[in-house]
């Protein structure tokens, strides 16, 4: 695992807990010694949700060692994972390093969310070995994990890696083209700029956009995704629908100017206390808190239903 910030912690934690061995590089000591209280936090907490066995957690944080020696921690490995700041020169310096130390049959993988596969792999002598493994945040909860090739990667290798999310109680799917955003970020994104468009238009305020949205369609999304809901409804409908409608939706290659205002006044959200809309420490913590009971609930649930039935 390559990188110890956002996300590398969470993505070693999901592998470790299905009994592999995970190095952890950073160059960050400090960054580094937070690891294993972070991973034992995470797992404290699932379990309290029946999603891990407490008796489980020691033996889980053993598996994930740390190091500041690249060369060490790629030392012995199958898999490879990067999640690095999305800098495409960062990651490209990364991935040759990688592709020197690493023997030839090592899946290099990048976490990125949005950045080409084959850019990535560019500098790389073997660049059918580099892909696509974007995990969504927090990785440990979220189930899906896009598997991205480009142009240059060999199938077998996307398959050993989709074996091994399957193996690790992901939900892997393959993005065959490398396609700015992949899958899930185009949809999303798609969402966040029609929803920054409305709030342009003075049609609402940021409020009543979430309100909108988490008390309508996105309370249906877990059970009908949009392609199931167009068919229900009727494609007939849909058609119509999509001829009256889609002429007024926003289309613009550019960001909302509203967005744009934000950043500039440098009200960042959540890192300073202002953006759409004004948070505190108290609202910051009462949120993560809501988000990672409402998937910790829902993956409890899904545990119950997996289980055979007396």
């Amino acid at each position: 695992m390559i990188g110890a910030g956002f996300m590398g912690p969470g993505i070693a934690q999901v592998f470790a807990t299905r009994g592999h061995s995970v190095q952890i590089y950073n160059r960050s000591v400090e960054r580094l010694a937070t690891v294993h209280d972070r991973v034992r936090a995470n797992l404290t907490q699932m379990s309290g949700y029946g999603l891990i066995d407490a008796a489980e957690i020691g033996a889980i944080v053993e598996r994930i060692g740390t190091t500041t020696n690249l060369a060490e921690a790629c030392a012995g490995a199958e898999f490879v994972i990067e999640s690095i700041a999305e800098s495409l020169e960062l990651k490209q310096d990364v991935f040759a390093e990688l592709d020197r130390l690493c023997p030839p049959d090592v899946c290099l993988c990048t976490n990125t969310s949005v950045i080409s596969i084959g850019a990535i792999g560019a500098k790389t002598k073997h660049p059918e070995r580099v892909m696509g493994m974007h995990f969504y945040q927090p990785p440990f909860l979220v189930p899906l994990v896009e598997v991205v090739r480009s142009e240059a990667t060999d199938q077998r290798l996307m398959d050993r890696v989709f074996q091994l999310l399957q193996d690790a109680g992901k939900m892997p799917i393959y993005v065959r083209k490398d396609v700015p955003g992949f899958v899930a970020n185009r949809m999303q994104h798609a969402l966040w700029r029609e929803a920054f468009a409305l709030i342009d238009e003075g049609v609402c305020d940021a409020e009543t956009v979430d309100l909108a949205i988490a008390n309508s369609f996105g309370i249906r999304l877990p059970v009908l995704g949009p392609v199931a809901n167009a068919d229900l409804i009727g494609l007939d409908l849909t058609l119509a629908i999509h001829n009256y409608v889609l002429p007024h939706l926003n289309a613009s290659g550019k960001p909302s100017s509203t967005l744009r205002k934000h950043v500039e006044a440098g009200e960042l959200g959540f890192k300073t206390g202002s953006g759409f809309l004004e948070w505190n420490e108290e609202s910051i913590a009462e949120k993560r808190r809501r988000l990672t009971v409402h998937l910790m609930e829902i993956l409890g649930k899904k545990k119950q239903s997996d289980l055979p039935k007396a």
